[in-house]
């Protein structure tokens, strides 16, 4: 009796608490939940190790890739000075830069496109075979006249007594670079006939550069200019390179006894292996053994020495330099030392050496002295004589 008793009790108590089970779906949902809750823990226990190898394997791979980027860099780094010591012409070309054109686009037969209505453009020959692209403008107050006028009419106006700038470019672009249109309607605006063009290899003059072709076509504009104007005032401003192209044209014409009225130096520097060496491309390889017998012999191979330093001690003519202090590209002390070497030159002796120097709160840096409003008074002052124009 007592195990039928026992049966039935266990019976009924299981039979109770399925009822309890099926009449309480909350009890039933608890129940479930708990059973779900083991499984998700344990496949949230196993895959917490799959995502840190995850992370760790994403980190190696970053690492690799940035170590093997560095190498690359590095790899360049080294290279660059034997690839140029190995094809010194390369450094040729990053010293003239005549393949960079800017602005691009523009068409250099017409200078009125650059704002320049009272300007025209021409071909010379300085050597056969080479043709160089140049622009006449005349002074302002010949504006009007000049519309639609050619060749013969601008030749003519060389008979006028306003002064002529024969204006010498710096490296890169063309003869209608921006800053130095600007200049040219500046100089322009004072009474001055500009005459400026582009060397053999710029923009669209033939030939290829090289210091000695530069020189060649500086001193064939020079005569051709004097030629038409002959004991009128004709003065020669460079700039940046150009200045190195002025001072080896002031020297062969002092050297021959007929030297220029004066010469102005925008941005000058010493000599080019100085100037190499202190441009801010030069930066990162400046403190590197042997970078004089990498890059600054590469250059004398070339046979490209520009030497204002030692143009200075062979000149007899007035010399005005004028440089900013926050130029970045010639530094403000390379000028300052061309002017300390000029002014202590026995051949300059009795010649005004002028230096004019424009502070860093101006923001000139090495394309914009045009700008300054007090230019004007310095090349009045400079010449010794008033504005040209009325």
């Amino acid at each position: 009796m007592r195990k039928r008793n026992n049966s039935l009790n266990t019976d009924h108590d299981s039979s109770v608490t399925n009822t309890l089970l099926d009449s309480s779906p909350n009890l039933k949902y608890c129940h479930k939940k708990q059973e779900g809750s083991e499984d998700l823990g344990g496949q949230f226990g196993s895959a917490g190790p799959d995502k840190k190898m995850g992370r760790a394997f994403r980190r190696r791979g970053l690492m690799w890739r940035l170590r093997r980027m560095f190498l690359w860099v590095l790899g360049i780094y080294i290279a660059i000075p034997f690839i140029i010591k190995l094809c010194p012409s390369i450094q040729a070309k990053l010293v003239f830069l005549n393949f960079v054109r800017m602005p691009y686009f523009i068409d250099l037969k017409r200078p009125q496109d650059q704002g320049l209505n009272h300007t025209h453009n021409f071909y010379l020959q300085p050597e056969e075979g080479i043709n160089i692209g140049v622009w006449h403008t005349v002074p302002a107050q010949l504006w009007k006249e000049a519309q639609g006028k050619g060749r013969d009419w601008y030749d003519s106006t060389f008979q006028s007594n306003n002064p002529v700038m024969l204006y010498l470019h710096g490296n890169a672009g063309t003869r209608g670079g921006d800053h130095r249109v600007q200049l040219y309607k500046v100089l322009s605006s004072l009474g001055y006939h500009v005459v400026t063009f582009d060397y053999r290899g710029w923009g669209d003059s033939e030939g290829s550069p090289s210091e000695r072709g530069m020189t060649l076509d500086a001193l064939f504009l020079y005569q051709w200019v004097k030629q038409k104007i002959g004991k009128k005032p004709l003065y020669i401003w460079g700039h940046s390179l150009g200045t190195g192209v002025a001072t080896n044209l002031v020297r062969h014409l002092c050297d021959r006894g007929t030297p220029p009225d004066a010469l102005i130096l925008e941005s000058p520097f010493t000599n080019i292996r100085e100037e190499a060496k202190s441009h801010p491309f030069s930066m990162v390889y400046r403190y590197l053994p042997g970078f004089d017998w990498f890059f600054l012999d590469a250059i004398t191979a070339n046979d490209i020495w520009f030497a204002s330093d030692e143009n200075v001690n062979h000149m007899s003519c007035p010399v005005l330099i004028l440089h900013a202090e926050d130029d970045t590209v010639v530094p403000f002390h390379l000028g300052k030392k061309l002017y300390n070497i000029a002014a202590q030159s026995k051949s300059l002796r009795g010649h005004k050496v002028q230096f004019i120097s424009f502070p860093v709160s101006l923001g000139y840096r090495h394309k914009f002295i045009y700008r300054s409003p007090e230019l004007p008074h310095i090349l009045s002052d400079f010449l010794g004589t008033a504005h040209p124009h009325a």
